[in-house]
């Protein structure tokens, strides 16, 4: 199966400072954060959630590649993923 993301939900964790969202491998969720430095412009939830929703294709496809290397139960993007 290949990864998707047919559910565009998205919710910001401020404990941790990430954003979170899940994609999808056949009927198993994948759970995903993203780290909010990788939206420099942003500096607050509203922003971050904007700014991940302008960025959403980019995201899901650091997503897929991350996914891509397998074995982890989470995926966590940094700013180092989108280089």
């Amino acid at each position: 199966m290949s990864l998707s993301f047919p559910n565009r939900s998205r919710s910001y964790d401020a404990s941790a400072r990430r954003i979170r969202f899940s994609g999808y491998d056949g009927m198993f969720e994948v759970p995903f954060l993203v780290e909010v430095d990788v939206f420099p412009n942003a500096k607050s939830e509203a922003g971050y959630l904007a700014a991940f929703d302008a960025g959403r294709d980019a995201i899901q496809k650091v997503a897929t590649r991350a996914y891509s290397y397998g074995g982890r139960r989470i995926y966590i993007l940094t700013p180092n993923d989108f280089r």
